[in-house]
């Protein structure tokens, strides 16, 4: 079995698999999510019956679990038919806790390196989300080169209608009305190249057209280049504004490039949009911030602990230089629910710097202060085991935001998720908050409350966008787990 620590995943795992958190990657340390390091003494397995997968499962959680003092020691693999299921047993007392929402699972070794290595994935390349109250279906966001753009979704879209074909189109409002959002995930197909779906969809301007797109395999630009970095004018000062759709190892250079933008304009005060990010490599979280705090060089960053009997494995990890970094005196995180993992580090991170110079923007985040190692089966059948394995904590040790940010963040704007503006607009609800925080302090803002955990289904804000969620299936794929509403 091998262990990598390179990813901050949406669960905030640690893996053990290609793409190792401190920087590096080999065909057997898959990548860290949420940060940590590579370990050693993983268990073995012997084979990949259903028993076997099982059994390295549960050897996994016996030996590298966070919480070793709640598993479910109980628990009987025989009552599990698959390995998904026995997993979420044995980590039952935790998730009772909120402490392990869903971060604990088994997924693609294959799959999840593709996707961290460049984003590749097999999809239409639209981010959705759905409105609990009017049943409907919207993009919220497109990716430039995958196959659904270029058919005209784009944010803001509303799905019509989705079919095989033509003459089986049905309607959205119908599926939902009599099967919820899981009936349009079923309608949408699986994610493979080639699967093909007619829509019907009205744009922005009202106009309605019928549409056919096969998935198709493609790499996900982590910053957009139609609206992902920019400097925005506001009233004379240059404003940064970064809008990181995830933390994978393609993001290095175009946020080097970005930053080194920032710097060259004198810009000081940033815009960080992660209001879809459910994380990644923690890599390119630590980038991140070394890009934002050059005047935070050598001090700590973020530490990493495991548990006690792992206690060789803990880090402590300081800001670093970077020739294209700036040294941020304010900076507004823009967060939602769909917020978490790599996200959440880098935001937590800033706090004993920024203090009252920073704020999130929008609404509560996920709350996951916990991370994963990935660990492969070295039977292969493409196991990675990936299980919460460290928490992580600021440098004044706070990592307790396990109901969201909004519990521990200084300063909180309560924003709308405006869908029918683009992204990176300074008239977008969320970005015009940003604007106003960067100008005028916490008085311009309406808190967002932090008594509720920060799921999407938990915000107790009542704005428009509170009602639409982040359309996510209940096995999600690896590109799924990062970037939240994908298909």
């Amino acid at each position: 079995m091998t262990i990598s620590r390179n990813l901050l995943s949406a669960t905030l795992a640690f893996s053990l698999v290609a793409c190792g958190g401190d920087g590096g990657s080999s065909s057997s340390t898959p990548p860290i999510t949420g940060g940590g390091s590579s370990g050693g003494g993983t268990p073995t397995a012997t084979g990949c019956s259903l028993s076997e997968r099982q059994d390295f499962a549960r050897a996994v959680i016996d030996e590298w679990y966070l919480f070793p003092d709640l598993i479910d020691t109980t628990v009987s693999k025989s009552a599990h038919s698959t390995v998904q299921s026995y997993i979420d047993a044995l980590v039952a007392p935790a998730r009772a806790q909120s402490r392990d929402r869903g971060f604990t699972y088994i997924t693609s070794a294959s799959e999840e390196d593709a996707f961290f290595a460049s984003g590749s994935s097999a999809g239409f390349g639209i981010r959705l989300a759905y409105d609990t109250t009017a049943n409907r279906v919207f993009v919220i966001e497109a990716f430039e080169n995958a196959p659904a753009f270029p058919q005209g979704f784009d944010r803001g879209v509303e799905l019509l209608s989705v079919g095989t074909s033509a003459s089986s189109l049905e309607s959205i409002s119908t599926i939902m009305a009599n099967e919820g959002p899981q009936g349009v995930i079923n309608r949408l197909g699986s994610s493979d190249p080639g699967v093909t779906r007619v829509f019907d969809i009205r744009d922005t301007n009202n106009v309605e057209s019928r549409v056919t797109v096969s998935k198709a395999d493609f790499a996900l630009d982590p910053v957009s280049d139609r609206y992902g970095a920019q400097i925005i004018n506001d009233g004379g000062k240059q404003v940064g504004y970064i809008n990181l759709r995830t933390f994978i190892g393609s993001a290095e250079e175009n946020l080097r490039a970005a930053f080194a933008d920032f710097r060259a304009q004198g810009v000081t005060e940033v815009i960080v949009d992660f209001r879809y990010n459910g994380g990644g490599l923690v890599s390119i979280a630590e980038l991140m911030g070394d890009l934002l705090g050059a005047g935070n060089v050598g001090q700590v960053y973020s530490r990493t602990t495991l548990r006690p009997s792992k206690s060789s494995e803990n880090e402590t990890d300081l800001f670093g230089s970077q020739p294209e970094a700036i040294a941020a005196t304010k900076i507004a995180f823009i967060g939602r629910g769909g917020t978490a993992s790599a996200s959440e580090l880098v935001t937590n991170a800033f706090i004993p710097y920024l203090g009252n110079n920073m704020a999130l923007v929008g609404a509560n985040t996920f709350g996951k202060p916990v991370g994963q190692f990935g660990f492969n089966n070295p039977e292969g059948c493409d196991d990675r085991m990936r299980a919460v394995t460290f928490k992580t904590e600021n440098a004044d040790g706070q990592g307790e935001y396990f109901t969201g940010l909004a519990s521990v963040v200084p300063n909180t704007c309560l924003a709308d998720d405006d869908i029918f503006s683009q992204l990176g607009s300074p008239t977008e609800a969320s970005v015009a908050q940003a604007l106003s925080f960067l100008r005028s302090g916490a008085a311009s803002c309406s808190a967002i409350s932090s008594g509720q955990q920060g799921t999407q289904s938990a915000q107790s804000e009542r704005l428009q966008i509170e009602s639409r969620r982040l359309l996510q299936p209940d096995l999600p794929s690896a590109a799924q787990r990062e970037v939240p509403g994908l298909f």
